[in-house]
């Protein structure tokens, strides 16, 4: 889909966090995700919606997940793949999916183009990030970092048509 971008920090082994949580922090990694979501529809997972300190301004929610538990109004909830994907064929915009490792594996076969910061170091994780085949995408190095003396690239890879 031409409209589905996954955005996410991933580790040299692709892992994504432990315990509910980001396992790298960096501001410019953070100016860089919110310059690309920023009134987007996000799509999420429960779990990441949990983790979040709360609802992410100016973006619409879409949260996929199998719980019937109650969300915010402002919420939308698709209950599945199959009631999700319709949706985004319905719309022109942007879509960012912004995780967690479930939400990603499901939208990656669907994503045309992955912001992916990878981040030269290696960490003790829980979720991952769907491993894919390089030779499938187009890869750019938008930019070059270093913080708290880990260095990191934010690249973007476009699907080969």
């Amino acid at each position: 889909m031409k409209n589905v971008t996954m955005i996410a920090a991933v580790g040299k082994n692709l892992e994504l966090g432990k315990d509910n949580d980001l396992i790298w922090r960096f501001k410019e990694d953070i100016s860089f995700f919110r310059k690309h979501t920023i009134h987007k529809p996000i799509i999420l997972g429960r779990k990441t919606l949990d983790s979040l300190p709360g609802l992410l301004p100016e973006r619409q929610h879409i949260v996929l997940t199998r719980s019937l538990e109650q969300f915010p109004d402002s919420v939308l909830v698709m209950h599945s793949i199959e009631e999700l994907l319709p949706y985004i064929e319905q719309h022109e915009e942007e879509f960012m999916v912004i995780g967690g490792a479930s939400v990603y594996r499901q939208m990656l076969p669907y994503a045309d183009t992955m912001l992916l910061t990878e981040v030269d170091a290696e960490s003790d994780a829980d979720v991952y990030f769907p491993s894919f085949k390089e030779k499938d995408w187009d890869s750019t190095i938008l930019s070059k970092q270093e913080e708290k003396g880990i260095s990191y690239k934010h690249l973007v890879y476009t699907r080969k048509k």
